[in-house]
């Protein structure tokens, strides 16, 4: 059975196997086993951080030999870096859409991102406790203030809890996820929009989960600025964006200052470049600005519709296969949502995660990630105190790797019914490894401590 889509292509049916949808630099990256085996290393930890697209990859060893100083050289080399420099901003605002007026400044992460902005806001920031803490900390740090909103079991409730707060308040700003990075849960954005601007705020989404899954815009959806991580979007590359509205960021007082982020300068101070050199002082990450834009160009070209199923398949079949585990929990925020993206939190009955997590990795050649994901607030609202498993599909993974996380799983259920975990694995200040283990390290430098640890343990 397959599904006809309006745009063309025949997808496979939910239950039929499907492969990556892009291919990734690290597809034939092998790793050991405790066993003696090597495997492909299924990697479910993209909500973390994601491998680089082939594309990608390909892109940067592309243009790294013509890398250079940007802005103010005279070189060829220079002129060909400020060039790529500035087209790859361009790429990465067309790719979320941003209005004529908008800005794209390159940041390091998110985290920057939002930092950044939390020095432009001129008022009072309003939150949900919801938030990863990239999201959270700087508006707790605003010499404005934050307002910190308790989440409720519905969409419908939260959103009249949001308007609670917004009307006949002085919030300047609206700063939401696009999806939770742990349930993968959204709100409507345009009703948040639509809250916030009626009330006199501007709405900052949180982008670095929804957008390696979907297409946004900023002009469709009204969002005033938005930011995001390469790392989370095939581009690994310490690269990051905020785009949106000039004013604030015309108006505040340069988030780096020096060189590159002035017109002149005098023993006595300085006259400030506007946005977005006025935030980008020193000298930009070109190459990281480039794997971004190479990653932005590789997701617009793909068919939304396509990608949308996708992961819709890889997610259904993963919560499916987790709810016929009886020891096994998925972890929701609301009764109401609608369709999440890939990211799914989960549970082992009589287990700490850390060791599920290590098991995975150990005897299956699993990465998935495990603890409170920076979002300690909702966690532990999710009664989650003791952190959790979070497993994350996306372009590069395929139904050969759910299934098999879920034979993991249920092969470590097995296991710790039967005591066979005993004496091979260890917790030391709360961290979980293995209590010998015989796995070579690759044959690449850098890996010094980690041979020491092997060594330790092995003694």
């Amino acid at each position: 059975m397959s599904l006809s889509t309006p745009s063309g292509p025949v997808l496979p049916a939910a239950d039929a196997n499907i492969e990556a949808l892009l291919p990734l630099a690290a597809d034939e990256t092998r790793v050991p086993l405790l066993d003696g085996r090597w495997v492909r290393y299924a990697n479910l930890d993209g909500a973390a951080s994601t491998p680089a697209l082939a594309s990608v990859a390909a892109r940067v060893a592309e243009v790294t030999p013509w890398y250079s100083s940007v802005h103010r050289g005279a070189g060829y080399l220079s002129q060909v870096s400020t060039a790529l420099y500035e087209e790859a901003r361009h790429t990465i605002a067309t790719f979320v859409d941003a209005r004529e007026d908008d800005i794209a400044v390159i940041t390091r992460n998110t985290t920057d991102a939002v930092n950044l902005l939390a020095s432009a806001v001129p008022g009072r920031t309003l939150v949900l406790d919801i938030e990863h803490h990239a999201n959270l900390l700087p508006w707790q740090r605003s010499p404005h203030g934050v307002t910190v909103v308790t989440g409720e079991s519905t969409v419908a409730r939260t959103l009249a809890a949001l308007e609670a707060e917004l009307v006949g308040s002085r919030h300047a700003l609206l700063a939401i996820t696009g999806a939770s990075n742990v349930t993968g849960e959204s709100l409507p954005i345009d009703r948040v929009v639509a809250l916030a601007h009626e009330h006199g705020a501007r709405v900052l989404l949180d982008g670095a989960q929804l957008l390696p899954h979907r297409r946004f815009s900023l002009t469709a959806t009204g969002v005033d600025y938005v930011a995001f991580s390469g790392h989370k979007l095939y581009a690994p590359y310490g690269a990051g964006a905020l785009i949106g509205r000039r004013d604030w960021l015309d108006d505040a007082p340069a988030y780096l200052a020096g060189g590159g982020s002035v017109q002149r300068v005098t023993v006595e101070g300085a006259t400030w470049s506007p946005a977005p050199a006025r935030h980008e002082g020193g000298t930009p990450n070109l190459i990281g600005a480039l794997a971004i834009a190479s990653a932005c160009e590789a997701l617009a070209a793909l068919d939304p519709v396509a990608w949308e199923h996708h992961e819709r398949v890889l997610r259904e079949r993963l919560v499916e296969g987790l709810g016929a585990i009886p020891e096994v929990s998925t972890a929701a925020l609301w009764e109401d949502a609608a369709e999440p993206v890939g990211v799914v939190t989960f549970t082992v009955a009589g287990a700490d995660a850390g060791l599920v997590a290590t098991y995975l990795s150990a005897e299956h050649g699993i990465g998935v990630r495990d603890g409170k994901f920076c979002a300690h607030p909702l966690v532990t609202r999710l009664g989650l105190v003791e952190g959790a498993l979070r497993a994350s599909v996306g372009l590069g993974n395929g139904s050969e790797d759910v299934d098999r996380l879920l034979a993991g799983l249920r092969a470590f259920v097995s296991a710790l019914a039967t005591g066979e975990l005993e004496g091979r694995y260890r917790s030391a200040d709360g961290l979980w490894g293995l209590a010998a283990d015989p796995r070579p390290l690759p044959r690449i430098a850098g890996l010094a401590a980690l041979a020491r640890t092997a060594s330790a343990c092995r003694g």
